[in-house]
């Protein structure tokens, strides 16, 4: 092939457009990729983890996805303005604040729904924890939204019925998870190709942060005395 002759095309959905010299359009033009950097962040957590609830909110995010895909190009409402490093020029919804709004509400409904019987024996710091957690998603859902319209890539309507369809979508199937899927999870992980793929459900374990630490450390010491012994011997 002549690479020289070649015509050369982006890969358009990690291409973001903003105003040349204008700081703050650069800062929501980085703002406005949180949506990759959380899938980026859920397929590293799956390979490492293995916990079958992080798949099951990441297929959550990938079918809101799909939907908002066969909304875009059913509804066929053009952008503000014509961009060439898009292959889909459709912006009604966005798809950037259908995500975040899907995930944030989640978050929320996970965290509020889901950890609330641990809420009065948690320790100030785990309490303050949660908080930090729920402030962090959504000032970056506000902050990814004003980036879409601010960058052009999005109407205000765009942008709010994108986040409309993401409080519906998040809400629904958090209770779908909540009610149909989990009560069917430990008997998920007891299957032979879970064995095999190393799966798992900690839905029922309050802190698993603290179960994690508390069992590698009593794992550790086990195994140092262990050590100890035999050299003695």
């Amino acid at each position: 092939m002549d690479y020289n002759s070649s015509e050369w095309k982006p890969i358009s959905f990690v291409l973001v457009e903003y105003p040349k010299g204008d700081l703050f359009g650069k800062l929501l033009a980085w703002i406005s990729l949180a949506p990759l950097g959380l899938g980026a962040g859920f397929i590293a957590l799956i390979l490492f983890r293995r916990d079958l609830h992080t798949i099951i909110f990441f297929l959550g995010t990938i079918l809101n996805e799909i939907f908002n895909k066969i909304l875009k190009n059913w509804i066929q409402e053009p952008r503000p303005i014509e961009r060439l490093n898009l292959s889909d020029q459709y912006g009604m919804p966005s798809s950037h604040s259908q995500f975040i709004w899907f995930f944030s509400t989640y978050s929320t409904l996970f965290i509020l729904f889901r950890l609330h019987h641990i809420n009065n024996n948690a320790l100030p710091f785990e309490r303050a924890g949660r908080i930090l957690v729920l402030v962090t998603c959504w000032t970056m859902t506000t902050l990814v939204c004003i980036s879409r319209v601010y960058l052009l890539y999005h109407t205000i309507g765009q942008v709010i019925v994108g986040a409309i369809l993401g409080i519906l979508t998040g809400t629904s199937y958090f209770m779908f998870v909540h009610i149909v899927l989990t009560p069917f999870l430990p008997y998920v992980v007891s299957w032979k190709i879970s064995e095999y793929l190393l799966l798992r459900d900690t839905t029922l374990i309050p802190n698993i942060l603290w179960f994690e630490y508390t069992n590698t450390r009593q794992e550790a010491r086990a195994r140092s005395r262990k050590l100890i012994s035999m050299k003695s011997q």
